[in-house]
């Protein structure tokens, strides 16, 4: 039986997610997914691995991150 540590990371790829709007004026549900995100301002960019749960938060937020793919050299 595999255990969840086996499965390597770098099946999945990775996104760089970057703030482009002000959180200010939106719900403190949007203020918190940034937060979750790792962002903290507008140009603040921060390179997550591309999994259903981060796609999630994005999915939440989209009018206030622009998503593009990043590389495995970049995620360190």
């Amino acid at each position: 039986m595999a255990s969840p540590t086996d499965t390597p990371l770098s099946t999945t790829g990775w996104i760089r997610v970057t703030q482009v709007r002000s959180s200010i004026g939106t719900k403190p549900k949007h203020r918190g997914t940034l937060r979750a995100l790792g962002l903290r301002g507008i140009g603040r960019t921060n390179v997550l691995p591309d999994r259903p749960e981060i796609r999630g938060m994005i999915a939440r937020v989209p009018f206030l991150v622009d998503v593009t793919s990043a590389g495995e050299d970049e995620k360190g």
